[in-house]
């Protein structure tokens, strides 16, 4: 089984995105995908409105659609679009780059994320150039799962450089990564579970710009049959628990 925890919509290119994604499923026979809807790095309440329906559109065409609540902290009312997302189905919340992961603006969602037992997936990125004003990194994901040791964190993209990010989290077991939209080498994923272990690894794509490398990264790495399966679908199942 393969699960690939985190894909995207562009709300400029949905159609496509959407087509692009429901192809990919079928020729490498993904069994699930789990989408947020995006664009505007600093969107407004009807922005985020718009991209979670979409997200909503995608869930109710094919039943290998899941989707993840896109939420922005610096909106007055980002718990209730998550309880929105929730009553829609929608299984964890996705944070992206309007402000970094441990600013107080985030506190309350990470407390109702672990009052109601869900994940939070987010963005994190080190650049050598192009970093944008508020996009996280792994040592603000270090910072909240340190002040929040009960809450889910899933670091997406490896933290953008590996050899950086894993090392930063590497003694919080709260946090858990992914190789969404990455170019790195099965090498990479090597030094991640030597570091961290196969339990916090989770496989996901960044499609509709990602699916083969990532693929190829899991079966290029020095992992037993076990330790791919955890990556490709089990760890996840694990973390999302009843909203699989």
């Amino acid at each position: 089984m393969i699960i690939d925890m985190h894909a995207h919509l562009w709300e400029d290119h949905y159609i496509e995105n959407r087509n692009t994604i429901l192809k990919v499923l079928d020729r490498f026979s993904i069994d699930k995908v789990y989408v947020s809807t995006l664009l505007k790095y600093y969107p407004d309440k009807e922005d985020v409105k718009n991209y979670n329906q979409l997200t909503l559109e995608f869930m109710m065409m094919d039943q290998r659609i899941g989707g993840f609540i896109y939420v922005d902290p610096l909106h007055d009312n980002c718990i209730d679009v998550i309880k929105k997302g929730l009553d829609s189905n929608m299984s964890a919340v996705k944070l992206w780059v309007s402000c970094f992961f441990d600013d107080f603006h985030v506190n309350q969602i990470a407390e109702f994320c672990i009052a109601n037992h869900l994940p939070v997936l987010t963005h994190a990125f080190k650049k050598a150039t192009g970093q944008l004003n508020y996009e996280t990194t792994a040592i603000h994901v270090r910072n909240m799962a340190l002040r929040y040791p009960e809450l889910k964190i899933i670091m997406a993209h490896l933290g953008g450089n590996c050899y950086d990010g894993i090392r930063c989290i590497e003694d919080l077991d709260n946090v858990y990564t992914d190789i969404s939209g990455t170019i790195y080498r099965a090498d990479d994923l090597d030094y991640t579970v030597e570091l961290i272990g196969a339990k916090r690894v989770l496989f996901g794509t960044d499609l509709p710009t990602g699916c083969v490398q990532c693929i190829g990264q899991v079966e290029g790495a020095k992992l037993t049959e076990a330790e791919k399966r955890m990556i490709y679908s089990e760890n996840i199942i694990s973390l999302l628990g009843e909203r699989i």
